[in-house]
């Protein structure tokens, strides 16, 4: 027996979450096949300490742009994506949207890797967003690890005692993978 997975287009995605039962859900559209977005404590509280870093950065060095966590989503190509920490820089974007999912793909997205993750879901997005010209941090927590995809460049990896940078997307920018998980 077969299961056919619908796909759905991103205009039909678009009136979905605009239903009043979907308000306190969040979706996103991958390949065409509508994902509700769980999450867990851990996950949610290393993407949170990646915002907060990347948030001081900015703050510290004056430099505009937005900070967004996981219900901010972005249009990345026709798909629909709710990165767990997204930043634009000012430049490219001087105000957000207050509704909807942004049109602007964002400049940096942030995945925090979670149990209920589908890793073929994980390498469809990080191609779109490459495509978009997106930097993409994947962040381990079983490993440690983040994987950095830099469009144009070959993927690295980044482990515990190593630092990840902003590269041409937050020049400067340094963060020892280490300060990303907290002391055990």
């Amino acid at each position: 027996m077969t299961i056919q997975i619908k796909r759905y287009a991103a205009a039909e995605f678009d009136a979905i979450t605009a239903l009043p039962e979907n308000a306190d859900k969040l979706l996103e559209l991958i390949g065409g096949e509508i994902v509700e977005v769980p999450s867990n404590p851990y996950s949610s509280e290393l993407a949170a300490t990646i915002s907060f870093f990347i948030k001081l950065y900015l703050r510290e060095h004056g430099l505009p742009g937005h900070v967004t966590g996981e219900a901010g989503g972005y249009r990345v190509e026709e798909e629909r994506y709710a990165p767990d920490v997204a930043f634009v820089s000012q430049d490219k974007q001087p105000k957000l949207p207050s509704e909807g999912y942004n049109p602007s793909p964002p400049d940096l997205a942030v995945e925090v890797v979670s149990p209920s993750d589908v890793e073929k879901r994980l390498r469809f997005k990080i191609a779109n967003y490459l495509a978009a010209g997106t930097l993409v941090w994947v962040v381990y927590p079983q490993t440690k690890e983040v994987e950095i995809y830099t469009p144009g460049q070959r993927a690295r990896i980044v482990g515990i005692g190593e630092i990840l940078d902003g590269g041409e997307t937050l020049p400067g920018f340094a963060l020892p993978v280490k300060d990303i998980f907290p002391a055990e």
